[in-house]
């Protein structure tokens, strides 16, 4: 089950999924020690780096699903292989773009947040997320850009009520 939900959470696109609280109190850990492993071989330099490099990857490989088993057996001259599992799929994304984004990260890579209670059996209900993902950052950056743009728009006003002091003070003066 936590494989599963590993799996999920690594695939999915918006980086996070919704569960029950003690299913992702548990995936925490479990997700938290595979990222590590992935952070670990991202930041790896030198001679040995590469047989360091696997050896992390297929330690983060037992933290998911193996993959297609008898792959090459189970394909005919003709035949089209078999797609890759979800397995695969998430430890190559685990160490190809979250590796490198947490690498300066030293933990806490995932969030929990409470929802409240499931209507039919009344379960707790929380979603957990990764730090960091795409729709933080895009919300970050448009509070940016909109802080940066209000400064921008309080300076021309400033300027323009200024202007406008120093006209009265003139045409005041000169009468």
């Amino acid at each position: 089950m936590l494989r599963n939900l590993a799996t999920s959470l690594i695939n999915s696109r918006d980086e996070r999924i919704v569960t029950t609280l003690p299913k992702a109190k548990e995936l925490r850990p479990f997700v938290e020690r595979a990222i590590t492993l992935s952070r670990h071989a991202a930041s790896l330099e030198g001679d040995a780096s590469e047989a360091r490099a696997l050896h992390l990857r297929r330690q983060a490989a037992a933290f998911f699903h193996a993959g297609n088993f008898r792959r090459a057996a189970a394909t005919r001259r003709g035949q089209t292989p078999p797609p890759r599992t979800a397995g695969v799929a998430a430890v190559h994304r685990l160490f190809d773009e979250l590796g490198e984004r947490f690498k300066d990260r030293p933990g806490g890579y995932t969030r929990i947040i409470k929802m409240g209670r499931r209507a039919g059996d009344g379960a707790e209900l929380a979603i957990i997320e990764l730090v960091d993902n795409l729709r933080e950052t895009e919300a970050r950056e448009a509070a940016r850009k909109r802080t940066k743009g209000s400064t921008k728009k309080k300076a021309a006003e400033a300027k323009t009520t200024e202007a406008a002091a120093e006209k009265k003070e003139e045409s005041g003066s000169e009468e």
